[in-house]
Formats: structure tokens, C-alpha cells, sequence
């Protein structure tokens, strides 16, 4: 896979300069401005607001049941709806980012899934609220991979993995969070509350976007110091990244080895995800018999472990050992995959017999998941050059959603075949067996292949 494309002499000199200029930056070592940490944080409660909208439709199974007599596969295609327009927007989102930037992006996005929230509070039947799920899936298509381009245009390399984990840490917090918050109003005074609720929160945070985020070369509070710092990071090479960087297009990315493997690596980590995002309250109530209430608190438990195992392994951890002088690309190939692998634990909740059983294999599977969620989508901005991060974020992103499509709607006909969610969670893990040999086979090393000889190349 080649994303660097050397163009002779001409580079070699304009390289040479390069290093020249970023020379007293390096020695200088000013230290990540403050801007960059509220930038990451701005990025995470988004997230956090965004996945309030998410869980609203897993907390109002029973609600709709009652409003609208679903079954669980039409239950499970409604949850999967969001997915359809959310993965079809991932390739076209990621050549919008790379040319019109996170800042004119999100503002949009932001506005349009606010509306959506509030196409769902006042839907009349299942096809109105079909399309509020389908709006909202436009609207939310642009947040992972801008957040990816936006960390990786914020920090340097060697300070990502603690930075991605605050946005997608949120994610899970949001789950732990929002799901009994949001089952006391839906229990107190109705699901459409649930959703008018989250309209409105999601319309505060658009309003906060649309006047704090900027990109590092927009924001008139940092230093040209600062700006270099972010833009070459703790070591000389890193300054090279913007010389020898060309834009590819999305039919050359699609092929390449690295690519594909991360695609399935993360695909599998979303299925479980999305599996139990969408259906672990019907879960612990339905195979369990837990009462509805209990069932939104007991769904806390999982998604708290989740939250601890983002921000404390997969962010600081590893940014902490790379900052100590560990391999780099060894301790993020173990989080990455090891973490992955503590997915299968799934497999403990397919033959549980009590809650505490099965939140406890829930919770290992979830955690370990989630450790390796950060090291994932810090991966764009570490294996493609900065004027691809977009794309690959969004062919990252597609399978992703491809993965949530898939999980809400099979587990729906699994378990209205047979009466049981043991066969949806050992579907979730013959994935994650596929995931982790294409993270162990395919994706390999995290690092353009060519990077070190274009380098050597450029100042040779």
C-alpha cells in the first residue's frame, strides 16, 4: 500500500527546508495548547448528545410495542434504519471532510440530526418515525470520521490515544448515562418526551459547535509556535507527513491491504456494539426477566466498565507507555487486538443463567472493546497521510455501519426464531474471530508501509 508518492528533487529540497523550519519548534517543545484538550473535550460531548438520540429508540422498545404493536423484527429493522443513511453518507462524508473541513461539516450535520430528534417526538406511526431514524442517520454520519481528522489535525501523533478516547469514551458513557435517564422520563411521561428531550440538547450543542470549534490554522488564540507543535509533534519525521502527502482516491484506498483489514477489525467491534446498544435492555427484561426499570439500571453497569476501559487503557495507557519510550507500534497492535479479543467474552452472556452472570461476561466483552476502540480510530490519521484521513475514516465508518445495520436486524430474527439470544451472541463472536485475524493478517503494522523510504528518500 503506497499513500506517499515521491516526487523527486524538487521534494528533497522542499523536505530539507522543511525539517529546517520545524528545527527550533522541536527544541523548543512547547507542550499541547489548552485549545487542543477543549477542543477534544468539545468533540466528546458531541458525541455524548449524539448517542443520547441513539439509545432513545433501545429504551422505547416496549413503549412502541404498545403504541404501535412492532414485533421484534420490525423492532430490529427500526433500530437499524439509522445505520442505512449513516453507512451510504460514510464515503461521500469522508471526501466532503477532506475538502470542506470539520468546522463547515459539523455545523450541518449538527443542525440536521437536532431536527431529527424532533421528528421523532411528534412521528403519528412506524413509517414517520422510519424517517426521523433515517434523518438522523444523515445527520450523525459525519461525527466519527470528522472527530478522527479532527484529533489527528489538533494532536500530534504520539498525544492521540488518549485524546480519541474522551470522544469515543463518550459513546459508552452516553449508553450508561442515557439509558435510565432517559427511561425515568419515558416511564414518567412517555416515550415521545424520550426524544423531544434529546432534541433539545442536541440543538444546545450545535449552538456551542458552531462558536468554539475552529482548525488549529482558523484559530486566531494559538501561537504560530503552537501551531507548529501540533502540526510536527515530538519527533523531526512527523514534520515530513505534510510534504509528501497526495490525496488517493476511494477506489485505490478501498483495495489496500491496510485498509481492508482495519474495515473488518473495527466492523466486528461495532457489531457487538450496536448488538448490545440496540437490544441489551430487551435483553436482561426478555431472557432475564428483569422488570423494566431494573433493566435501564442494570444497563448502566456495562457501559460504565466500557467507559473506564476507553479512557484508561485504550487512551491513557497507551499514551503513557509511548510517551515512556515503549514500542509504538507494539503497544498499540496489543490493545488493539487484545482488547478485541476480550470481545469473545460475549460468548459468557449466550449461556447465562442470572443478571449477574450475564452483565459480568457483558462487561468483559464491552471493556475490552472499548480498550481497543481509541488505538482504532486514531489508525486513519496514523496509516494514511493527512489528506486522506477522511476518506479512510469514512471507509472505516461504512463498515462500521454496515456492521450496525446488521447486528440489530439478525439478532431480531435470531430471537424471534429461537425464542433465545444465545445465537445472536455466538454470531457476534464468530465475527470477532474474522475481526481479529484481519487486524493480525491484514493490517499488521500501524504505520504507512512506505513511509520510512519515502522519508530516507526525501532527505537522502
Amino acid at each position: 500500500m503506497n499513500y506517499i508518492h515521491s516526487t523527486g528533487l524538487n521534494q528533497r529540497t522542499v523536505a530539507r527546508k522543511k525539517l529546517s523550519e520545524t528545527e527550533p519548534v522541536l527544541n523548543a517543545r512547547p507542550g499541547l495548547p489548552r485549545r487542543s484538550w477543549s477542543i477534544a473535550w468539545l468533540l466528546g460531548l458531541g458525541v455524548l448528545v449524539n448517542y443520547f438520540d441513539r439509545v432513545n429508540l433501545s429504551v422505547s422498545h416496549d413503549a412502541l410495542f404498545t403504541a404501535f404493536g412492532i414485533s421484534n423484527i420490525t423492532f430490529g429493522y427500526l433500530s437499524g434504519a439509522y445505520n442505512w443513511t449513516y453507512a451510504l453518507c460514510q464515503l461521500p462524508i469522508g471526501v466532503l471532510l477532506d475538502k470542506f473541513g470539520v468546522r463547515r461539516i459539523g455545523r450541518i450535520s449538527t443542525f440536521i440530526w437536532s431536527l431529527a430528534s424532533f421528528g421523532a417526538a411528534i412521528s403519528p406511526g412506524i413509517p414517520s418515525l422510519f424517517a426521523a431514524r433515517l434523518t438522523l442517520g444523515v445527520g450523525e454520519a459525519p461525527t466519527f470520521p470528522a472527530n478522527a481528522k479532527a484529533i489527528g489535525s489538533w494532536f500530534p501523533s504520539r498525544a492521540r490515544s488518549f485524546a480519541t478516547s474522551i470522544f469515543d469514551a463518550a459513546a459508552k458513557f452516553s449508553s450508561a448515562m442515557g439509558v435510565p435517564l432517559l427511561g425515568i422520563v419515558l416511564l414518567k411521561i412517555g416515550w415521545r418526551w424520550s426524544f423531544a428531550l434529546t432534541g433539545f440538547i442536541s440543538f444546545g450543542y450545535f449552538l456551542l459547535f458552531w462558536r468554539v470549534y475552529r482548525d488549529p490554522d482558523e484559530d486566531a488564540s494559538l501561537s504560530d509556535m503552537e501551531r507548529k507543535y501540533i502540526a510536527v509533534g515530538d519527533a523531526a519525521p512527523g514534520a515530513m507527513e505534510e510534504v509528501i502527502q497526495q490525496p488517493s482516491s476511494l477506489t485505490y484506498l478501498i483495495r489496500q491491504r491496510k485498509v481492508i483489514g482495519l474495515a473488518l477489525g473495527f466492523g466486528s467491534y461495532n457489531y457487538v456494539f450496536y448488538l448490545l446498544l440496540t437490544w441489551l435492555p430487551s435483553y436482561l427484561s426478555m431472557a432475564l426477566h428483569i422488570d423494566l426499570l431494573h433493566s435501564f439500571l442494570y444497563t448502566s453497569l456495562p457501559w460504565l466498565v466500557a467507559t473506564a476501559g476507553d479512557l484508561v487503557v485504550g487512551g491513557w495507557l497507551v499514551d503513557a507507555l509511548i510517551r515512556r519510550g515503549w514500542n509504538v507500534n507494539l503497544v498499540r497492535q496489543v490493545v488493539l487486538i487484545g482488547g478485541t479479543t476480550c470481545g469473545l467474552g460475549i460468548l459468557g452472556a449466550a449461556r447465562a443463567h442470572s443478571a449477574q452472570e450475564a452483565l459480568f461476561w457483558i462487561s468483559v466483552s464491552i471493556g475490552g472493546l472499548s480498550a481497543a476502540a481509541p488505538v482504532g480510530w486514531s489508525v486513519p490519521s496514523l496509516i494514511a497521510t493527512r489528506n486522506n484521513v477522511g476518506r479512510v475514516g469514512g471507509i472505516l465508518n461504512f463498515s462500521n455501519q454496515i456492521s450496525g445495520i446488521a447486528a440489530p436486524v439478525l439478532t431480531g430474527y435470531l430471537v424471534t426464531a429461537t425464542h433465545s439470544f444465545a445465537w445472536a451472541f455466538r454470531a457476534s463472536a464468530i465475527y470477532l474471530v474474522i475481526g481479529i485475524a484481519a487486524y493480525i493478517f491484514l493490517l499488521g503494522r500501524i504505520e504507512p508501509p512506505e513511509t520510512r523510504r519515502a522519508i530516507a528518500g526525501a532527505i537522502s
